[in-house]
């Protein structure tokens, strides 16, 4: 559909796993110019200081435990927006197009013929690793890796992912969002012919303060997040590329404060 000229233009931007340093220039200079923004639950609150205090701010964030606006509330609350501001942010954690259903936005938009553009962000999946000194790829121990949600498993009716199949067809996988599913995940992991003692990582609101972590063989990380008291939101990694982990080269975390930020200590541990 043609775009209206009148019409605003919705920018979907990735905000980055958490550090504000990892905002992208393009993501700063729209924060710092738009006169709309509408965020989600994971983006550090130092990103909304960005925009002018004129900016109006809409929070749309969905937690798992907490509150959350349906995607159709948001989609809509974009296209109002689209008809009284000229520049609306649609802030989200990570990627828009990384399991953050951007493309959905996106489309909702397009077919209203209200202009939309994409501003990629650094994903979790590969930053949040970094931040403990962990490489997603090395040619020694993973030239293959998928990124694969884990948060289907709730609704097993809807299942898509066949874990089974993955256990064996890739080097590395990174897991978003499968913290709560994780002893389920595993399970079929193994089932589907993965060693029990392939080495894997379980990271919690990386690239924070109040990042936290446990490292050990996949079958024994169900129960080591729940000793350590790991939460959402949180990465898992599996693959002999935990073995590569270079602590030393770990960035600084930041002090960064998050708008539904996370209980409990902050301390890295590492089991086996």
């Amino acid at each position: 559909m043609v775009a209206q000229a009148s019409l605003g233009t919705v920018y979907l931007v990735g905000a980055g796993p958490g550090d504000p340093d990892l905002l992208t220039v393009q993501a700063h200079r729209l924060l710092c110019t738009c006169d709309a923004l509408v965020y989600d639950a994971l983006v550090p609150t130092q990103l909304l200081a960005l925009p002018s205090p004129d900016c109006h701010k809409v929070f749309v964030g969905k937690r798992r435990g907490h509150h959350s606006v349906p995607q159709q509330s948001t989609n809509k609350v974009l296209a109002r927006l689209a008809h009284t501001h000229k520049t609306i942010v649609r802030l989200k954690g990570g990627d828009p197009f990384v399991f953050g259903r951007g493309a959905e936005e996106a489309a909702y938009l397009h077919g209203l013929g209200i202009p939309v553009q994409v501003t990629p962000g650094i994903t979790a999946g590969i930053a949040v690793p970094a931040y403990i000194g962990l490489p997603v790829t090395h040619r020694e121990a993973g030239s293959s890796i998928t990124f694969v949600t884990g948060h289907e498993l709730v609704d097993k009716d809807r299942q898509r992912v066949n874990w089974q199949a993955l256990a064996t067809a890739t080097d590395t996988m990174v897991i978003y969002m499968g913290i709560h599913s994780l002893a389920a995940i595993v399970a079929q992991l193994l089932a589907g012919g993965l060693d029990a003692a392939t080495p894997a990582a379980a990271i919690q609101q990386g690239t924070t303060a109040l990042q936290k972590h446990v490292i050990g063989p996949i079958a024994a990380l169900p129960r080591l997040v729940r000793e350590s008291g790991l939460q959402a939101p949180a990465i898992v990694v599996v693959g002999r590329v935990v073995d590569q982990r270079i602590p030393a080269c770990a960035p600084p975390l930041p002090n960064v404060d998050m708008p539904i930020p996370l209980p409990g200590p902050t301390t890295a541990t590492r089991r086996s």
